[in-house]
């Protein structure tokens, strides 16, 4: 059947800027590009856990069936949430077939027609594809900057701590997936207090990283009590697959009432929420593990600082680190020196990131040696200057 002529050619613009996305095979490189930053989706004890946790429970059932509305609703959901919503100190946890499901069921039922949504600039597509579905209106802010967000509010609220007719929603990350940086979150805490307004924040790159039992930054900074909202995601530090929602009992059943992303798909297999539940429980058990994560980080800085490359990188303490290189070409030809000695690294193109922001982002990992580390920046130094 002949391909439509309009897609055919947006392909071809992707071709000629150098910026057409493929779907790459699995190799054996250094591991510099993946999510799963303490090694939980190769963790064979942990694999072996959640088969013998389903043979205990007798879950021999391979898929959900349905909607979790309609008997979907198999009794792992309700041993992984009840103990999501202890673990991170909430009143209810609601689980989603991934972030994007979370997110876009989020933003697209909770604010209504009429309610504001000021949201960063650099939130995940999943969050503005969300908003784009909301009747809600919304304005983006400039990255990290609370002086702009205040800006915007004060068009709304003419002075602080007057009770604003409709809600206001604001919403950032607490580490952002492209650069991997974090938002100073006791001074939005206070701005959203100030304007009385719901603060609605994404933790999928910080769950597994920050924290004692790496809860995520919104509890290791004790804020917990001042979130209306979090989105945290399976995909990344617990390395399986999935999401939650985490927040009052009020809003998850409203999200099961009126978020579409919840309501019309089937539910996850008692194995996938078995293995988001074993997972949870071994992070308690792997403070090693989440350390020697942390101290990759720091050395990953301290490196690049010695070697004259702190100035092309995003700045960071998460274990995301974005070197900036302009140029889609640019990036690619580094990255695949890079990936032929023997390293992962993946260049980001635009149009994922803007044009002249190009990057390698570097995914660091507790299962990284520091030699690794050393030896990919060195590489990287040679290539870049």
């Amino acid at each position: 059947m002949k391909f439509p002529k309009n897609l055919e050619t947006k392909l071809e613009i992707r071709k000629r800027n150098n910026a057409l996305r493929k779907l790459a095979a699995p190799n054996n490189l250094i591991d510099f590009s993946s999510n799963d930053y303490i090694g939980f989706s190769k963790n064979k004890a942990i694999f072996e856990e959640i088969h013998q946790y389903l043979l205990d429970k007798d879950c021999l059932q391979n898929g959900a069936t349905g909607s979790r509305l309609i008997s979907g609703n198999h009794k792992m959901y309700q041993e992984a949430e009840n103990y999501i919503a202890q673990f991170h100190q909430s009143e209810s946890a609601l689980i989603f077939n991934s972030g994007y499901d979370a997110n876009v069921g989020f933003f697209s039922s909770v604010p209504q027609k009429g309610d504001l949504i000021l949201y960063d600039e650099l939130c995940h597509a999943s969050i503005r594809d969300g908003i784009i579905m909301s009747n809600a209106n919304s304005y983006k802010f400039k990255h990290n900057d609370f002086e702009d967000l205040e800006r915007l509010l004060l068009k709304f609220l003419p002075t602080p701590n007057t009770q604003h007719p409709t809600p206001i929603y604001i919403v950032t990350e607490t580490v952002f997936s492209m650069d991997g940086d974090c938002p100073n979150m006791e001074e939005l805490v206070a701005v959203s207090e100030k304007y009385g307004c719901y603060l609605v924040v994404d933790e999928a790159h910080a769950l597994g990283v920050f924290g004692e039992n790496g809860e995520g930054l919104v509890q290791m900074l004790d804020l917990q009590n001042k979130v209306f909202a979090r989105i945290m995601t399976f995909g990344k530090g617990l390395g399986c697959h999935g999401a939650a929602i985490v927040g009052s009992q009020e809003l998850c059943d409203y999200l099961v009432n009126f978020a579409r992303s919840f309501i019309y798909t089937t539910g996850l297999s008692p194995h996938s929420v078995a293995t988001i539940l074993v997972a949870y429980q071994n992070l308690q058990s792997e403070k090693e593990t989440i350390e020697k994560l942390r101290e990759n980080i720091v050395h990953f800085n301290q490196e690049k600082n010695l070697l004259g490359l702190k100035p092309m990188f995003v700045r960071s303490k998460s274990a995301i680190q974005s070197a900036i290189i302009p140029g889609n070409e640019n990036v690619k030809s580094i990255a695949r020196q890079l990936q032929e000695k023997g390293f992962d690294v993946k260049a980001i193109l635009s149009p994922t990131v803007p044009v002249g922001q190009e990057r390698l982002r570097f995914c660091l990992h507790s299962f990284n040696s520091k030699e690794e580390i050393s030896g990919v920046l060195s590489l990287l130094s040679t290539f870049v200057f």
